[in-house]
C-alpha cells in the first residue's frame, strides 16, 4: 500500500510537471492545458498510464508526445463535429 501511495505521488508530481513544461511551449496556462487533455481523458490515458515509458524521456520529448497527443485529439473531436452537420 505505501508503494501504491508513492508511485501515485510520483505520477502526480510527473504529470504536473509535464503539464507545465507543455503550457509554457505552448504559451497558455497550465490549467487551460490541464482542461483541454482532461476533455479528452489525456491525463490518466497519457500522463498516469504512459508513466513507465514517458518520465524516462527529456521533457523535452514528453512536450512533444503531449503536444501531438493533444493535436491528434483535437482533430478527431474537430472531424466528429463536422460530420454532425
Amino acid at each position: 500500500m505505501r508503494q501504491m501511495k508513492a508511485m501515485t505521488l510520483t505520477q502526480t508530481q510527473f504529470a504536473t510537471l509535464a503539464i507545465g513544461a507543455t503550457a509554457q511551449r505552448m504559451g497558455i496556462t497550465a490549467t487551460e492545458l490541464h482542461n483541454r487533455l482532461k476533455h479528452h481523458g489525456l491525463v490518466r490515458r497519457l500522463l498516469l498510464d504512459c508513466y513507465d515509458t514517458l518520465h524516462a524521456e527529456s521533457i523535452d520529448g514528453v512536450v512533444w508526445n503531449v503536444e501531438q497527443a493533444l493535436k491528434s485529439w483535437d482533430a478527431k473531436e474537430k472531424e466528429m463535429k463536422g460530420g454532425q452537420r
